[in-house]
């Protein structure tokens, strides 16, 4: 009698798309001010069109705290 192993995979995280109404309400659950449009644009540049809601979540908090200068685009 053969003996029949199952194989447990992890679910992936789903990913969400990385767009300027998905930070502003990540943004909303998570800070007590709004993020300006360079922070917005920022959060899009470093994550691409898609990322697990995780990865969205601290790259949020995260650009709060960031030096001004490398958050923006020079001229």
């Amino acid at each position: 009698m053969k003996k029949i192993e199952k194989v447990v995979r992890a679910k992936a995280a789903p990913k969400v798309p990385i767009s300027e109404l998905n930070i502003r309400k990540t943004a909303t659950r998570l800070l007590t001010v709004k993020l300006v449009s360079t922070e917005i644009a920022y959060v899009q540049r470093a994550l691409g069109t898609t990322a697990t809601q995780e990865q969205l979540d601290e790259r949020v908090l995260a650009v709060r705290s960031m030096p001004w200068s490398s958050i923006a685009l020079p001229d």
